[in-house]
């Protein structure tokens, strides 16, 4: 049975494309996937099927079906978890580095979603298809640290647009390379794909998007500085982009600071500490806190006792 969302246009939508105003609405949506919805007559307004093209008038009611989830085929793996919380609507996960979230090629048994299939069966939100099952946020294979998973649809869309509007709070610890000219800051440059290599993202490139990153210097070494980043949007590989536009790559990433910047951490020094968001149901504030991983702190102390 289709899940139905319904909304009334306000004066922010007035005048905006249905295709625009659907992604507004339900964040998760993508453009094109708005657009399909509306090829398939699963988006109406006032009771009438509309084309894309439709531009909303004040206090157009609009109902928007989306398909029940697909039967997940992706096998369920009793992996540990670490969970700090679990309700009816969510669970907050602490991921190891070096674990994939959701399956993709090399990577089909041993991702986080096996791991929360098996601990959550069929208790998890269907929005992202049957491939990302309860995943409303994603962090980097080697980037350690909190994620939020969504247990059932509501939830994931009441979550997904605090992410959307810049209301969900996600900082960041980072071991990177040399000393930040000032202990604050704001880099403010867009994020697109790399024209070059696709897998990688660059300041400006194909199709960029507006891109903050706020960081604090909580303490320098040598050649190396921790820092705190929060992010004000969430861009693919965005802190990583970010401090290596700077001339300071984080530590261990040999993507976006070249081959010498591993420093035999097989991956970057980057790890997700603090996340906060008001619950889908209660409302509550809750903000969870994630301690720096054994690999964080083993550098730390190399760095200190190399002097580095």
């Amino acid at each position: 049975m289709d899940e139905i969302y319904e909304f009334i246009a306000d004066a922010e939508v007035q005048g905006m494309r249905i295709d625009r105003a659907a992604v507004l609405f339900l964040p998760e949506l993508s453009r094109s996937a708005a657009q399909r919805l509306l090829e398939q007559e699963k988006v109406h307004v006032n009771g009438k099927a509309v084309s894309k093209n439709y531009k909303l008038r004040f206090a157009d009611h609009i109902k928007i079906s989306l398909c029940a989830p697909e039967p997940c085929d992706i096998r369920p793996a009793a992996i540990p978890l670490d969970i700090l919380y679990e309700d009816q609507d969510l669970l907050v996960v602490n991921k190891p580095k070096g674990m994939v979230v959701h399956p993709a090629p090399g990577h089909y048994d041993d991702t986080l979603v096996n791991a929360l299939l098996y601990h959550c069966g069929d208790s998890l939100s269907g929005i992202n298809g049957e491939i990302r099952p309860g995943i409303v946020h994603r962090i980097d294979k080697d980037t350690s640290g909190l994620l939020m998973v969504a247990k059932n649809d509501s939830a994931h869309l009441f979550l997904a647009r605090q992410i959307k509007e810049h209301s969900f709070r996600r900082e960041y610890r980072a071991i990177v390379l040399g000393n930040l000219k000032d202990d604050i800051g704001t880099i403010d440059l867009p994020i697109g794909r790399n024209p070059r290599d696709r897998k990688k993202q660059c300041i400006g490139g194909i199709n960029p998007r507006e891109a903050r990153t706020s960081y604090a210097v909580l303490e320098r070494y040598r050649y190396f500085s921790l820092v705190k980043c929060i992010l004000q949007t969430g861009r693919t590989h965005q802190i990583r982009v970010h401090m290596a536009s700077m001339g300071h790559p984080v530590a261990g990433d040999t993507v976006y600071g070249g081959e010498k910047n591993d420093f035999g951490l097989r991956g970057q020094c980057l790890h997700a500490a603090v996340l906060g968001f008001e619950h889908p149901r209660t409302h509550e504030q809750m903000e969870f806190n994630a301690p720096l991983p054994r690999y964080f702190t083993d550098f730390l102390s190399k760095i200190k006792k190399s002097n580095w």
